[in-house]
Parts: C-alpha cells; sequence; structure tokens
C-alpha cells in the first residue's frame, strides 16, 4: 500500500517540478513587468541608475538578470544636463511579461495601441498588481512622463527632483490598470495620469501608488 502511495505520488512531484520549470523558463524569457515593490524611501531611488538596479535586483531574483534592464523614467533638464525621455531608454522590443503575452512589439506600439492593462502588467513574478477597487490600490507607476513618453518642461517637477527626493516636490504616474476617478483619457493612460501628492510613501500611496515602476529590457 505504501509502495503504491508512493508510485502515485512521483508523477505529481514530477508534474509540479515540471511546471516549476515551465515558469522559470517564461521568467527568463521576460522582458517586461511591473516592479513588486518600491524604493522603501518613496520615489527617491538614487536617480536613473538606482532606478535601474532596482529593476535589475527584481529581476535577477526572478530568474531574468541576464538582461540589461531600464526603468520607464524620464527627468527633466537640470544643472546643465539634458531631460531624458523614458521612450528613449528602452531599447527596440519587443517586451513580454512573465506569461510571455506580448505587450507591444516596439516604441511605437508602446505609446499607441499596446496590450498593456491590468491582467498583462504583471510583476517579475507573474503575479498581477493591485489596482483600483482593490485593497490597496496601487496602480500608481512612477514615470515622469507625458503621455509621449517624453520629459516635462523644467519649469514644473514632475519626476521628485529627477527620482532623488522622497520629501519635496510630485512625480507623474500612468495607471498600470487603465482605470481611474474620471472616465477619460488622462485617468486611463499607462504613462501619464496624474501627479502625485508627493513624493513620500505616504504621498504615494495618498493617490494609490507605491512607488512601483515599469521595467524593460533594452537587449
Amino acid at each position: 500500500m505504501h509502495r503504491m502511495t508512493r508510485t502515485l505520488a512521483l508523477p505529481a512531484a514530477l508534474l509540479v517540478l515540471a511546471c516549476s520549470f515551465a515558469s522559470q523558463a517564461e521568467q527568463a524569457d521576460m522582458t517586461f513587468f511591473v516592479t513588486s515593490e518600491g524604493s522603501g524611501q518613496g520615489a527617491n531611488f538614487g536617480g536613473l541608475a538606482g532606478a535601474d538596479a532596482h529593476c535589475l535586483k527584481l529581476a535577477g531574483l526572478a530568474g531574468a538578470g541576464q538582461h540589461t534592464w531600464h526603468a520607464y523614467l524620464s527627468t527633466s533638464a537640470s544643472d546643465g544636463a539634458a531631460a531624458v525621455n523614458a521612450r528613449d531608454r528602452i531599447g527596440k522590443g519587443p517586451w513580454q511579461n512573465a506569461e510571455g503575452v506580448v505587450i507591444a512589439k516596439d516604441v511605437a506600439q508602446l505609446h499607441g495601441d499596446n496590450h498593456l492593462a491590468k491582467d498583462t502588467a504583471l510583476d517579475e513574478h507573474g503575479a498581477m498588481i493591485k489596482g483600483r477597487g482593490d485593497t490597496p490600490n496601487r496602480h500608481d507607476i512612477l514615470t515622469g512622463s507625458q503621455a509621449d513618453g517624453t520629459a516635462f518642461a523644467a519649469d514644473q517637477d514632475h519626476t521628485c527632483g529627477n527620482w532623488t527626493s522622497s520629501s519635496e516636490g510630485s512625480a507623474q504616474v500612468g495607471h498600470h490598470d487603465r482605470m481611474g476617478l474620471r472616465d477619460d483619457a488622462p485617468s486611463r493612460s499607462w504613462n501619464s495620469s496624474h501627479p502625485t501628492r508627493g513624493c513620500s510613501d505616504e504621498g504615494l500611496r495618498s493617490t494609490g501608488g507605491a512607488g512601483l515602476l515599469y521595467c524593460f529590457a533594452v537587449d
């Protein structure tokens, strides 16, 4: 009896193992995800380099650390440095999530008719990010960008001091679930829905965020 139980249990264990390997293979091929966690310091990532490092760290933990990862973030012109456009720092595509679903084939489609929504904007482990109607709502994704993926003019701060501040300033965010309190295009934008009420963790939470990022493999 014990031998039969062990015999029956073996195929089930092999099935679980096979599914695990399949999941790991998909995540290894992943070239887009939403971070499962923020910096822990609001919108302060230590600049673009720190945000990119955050993407790489989470991708590595999920088995996709072989890529070069960049956060989808714009920065404003400051101290003699030119502005940086988020759309110019994410590679050429195509990009697919942890389940192998292609969200956009190139930069033009990403900023046009893309396939990014709550059920495709998955985190690095393939899990859905909570959105409007969930508790807590975490659909505000930091971008600092206009709808076309370019930076705002330097006269207003839309980047929390170019991602170095957790106190003063504000950041432009998009909604990964494309849902908002207003039934209009801006509130449903994946990359440019509204500004935050501040740069701290508390300020980001107050409008439905958690300091999350879009991460793209650039190679």
